[in-house]
């Protein structure tokens, strides 16, 4: 099958959206999909106001038509709501190509931190990006509840997954001297909406990692000099990181799945968080995931959520992670795409 993913977040950003994408393309493609993915690298970009990192291609319209329209595609999927996206949506709109959607990134409370609105004034333009598509991916149950409670709800389970090859229990650890323990790590985006300094902030014996970059790091590192700043990971640097640690903190309020707590687990690593969306559905309220032993802990205070995270045993947070694969997750996203019977015929 020839599918068309559209994403306006893609290489060199590092978040969970293009690993995500990354690793459900490689899958596709493994297994015989021709996969044209379209994101921002090719075309002339801008920075997004107040997060220089992330560049956005806006007025692309034609290049985007002028990219399906030669790739001819069976299957769309527009993985973001941003200017690419909207261009793809138009496409598929004007020539009633049938396409899915997915819900990554929960922008109404990213911006309602940023411009000090409330988040109910960017959901108008969410509902009206997603109403047309045959099916609204989303990674856990919670977020899809969400999303019906704004009034999207053709909801489809899509849920993440792990490179076991890659994050596992047994391997290297970083060639640092990690501090005294316990060792607490953080792993995503060092900016405002990650609520790190949540994190940074808390009065706890042990070392505090940072790993990651962002639009805060330098106002971060400069008013907490005791934590580590360490910069952006990958691969098997990323996974020794994780087994580095003894406990992974997941500060943030407004992620939709955090990748990184099933990587932490894959590598014996528990996690301490709030009990919102992402950590709720992953690590549990009960802190015992899908299971029944302790792979972590949330508390509504995060001192509380690291203590108890930390009488986790690693194995059990291993065999967690372990059963989170790349392989159902491309098994949902391909049951869901809304094939074209036209270009399917052509």
């Amino acid at each position: 099958m020839r599918i068309a993913i559209i994403s306006d977040a893609g290489a060199p950003q590092v978040n969970g959206v293009v690993r995500t994408l990354a690793a459900t393309v490689a899958e596709l493609t493994g297994r015989g999909h021709e996969v044209e993915l379209v994101t921002p690298e090719g075309f002339v970009t801008w920075a997004c106001p107040g997060y220089s990192e992330i560049r956005l291609a806006f007025g692309q319209s034609w290049a985007v038509a002028h990219r399906l329209e030669r790739f001819r595609p069976q299957a769309v999927h527009i993985a973001t709501e941003g200017p690419l996206g909207w261009a793809a949506r138009r496409w598929c709109l004007d020539r009633g190509q049938r396409f899915t959607t997915s819900f990554h990134t929960n922008f109404p409370d990213y911006l309602a931190l940023r411009t000090h609105l409330p988040a109910r004034c960017f959901w108008p333009a969410i509902r009206r990006f997603h109403r047309p598509s045959r099916g609204v991916l989303a990674a856990t149950p919670t977020v899809a509840a969400k999303l019906a409670s704004h009034g999207i709800s053709h909801t489809r389970p899509w849920s993440r997954g792990v490179d076991r090859a890659v994050f596992r229990p047994d391997g290297p650890r970083l060639a640092i001297d990690a501090g005294a323990g316990p060792v607490m790590l953080h792993v995503g985006r060092v900016a405002v909406e990650k609520n790190l300094e949540a994190f940074l902030a808390l009065d706890v014996p042990g070392t505090k990692l940072v790993v990651g970059d962002g639009p805060a790091r330098a106002m971060l590192q400069a008013r907490y000099p005791q934590a580590r700043f360490l910069g952006t990971l990958h691969g098997q640097e990323l996974a020794a990181a994780y087994r580095t640690a003894d406990v992974l903190a997941f500060p943030s309020r407004t992620d939709t799945f955090g990748l990184v707590m099933i990587e932490a687990l894959a590598c014996g690593t528990p996690v301490a968080g709030y009990p919102v969306e992402g950590p709720v559905d992953i690590i549990g309220p009960n802190g015992t995931g899908k299971g029944d032993r302790r792979i972590g802990a949330l508390h509504t205070d995060l001192a509380v959520a690291i203590g108890t995270a930390l009488t986790a045993r690693p194995a059990d947070c291993a065999a967690e992670g372990a059963a989170y694969g790349w392989e159902r997750c491309t098994d949902q996203f391909v049951a869901h795409l809304a094939a074209d019977p036209d270009a399917m015929a052509g």
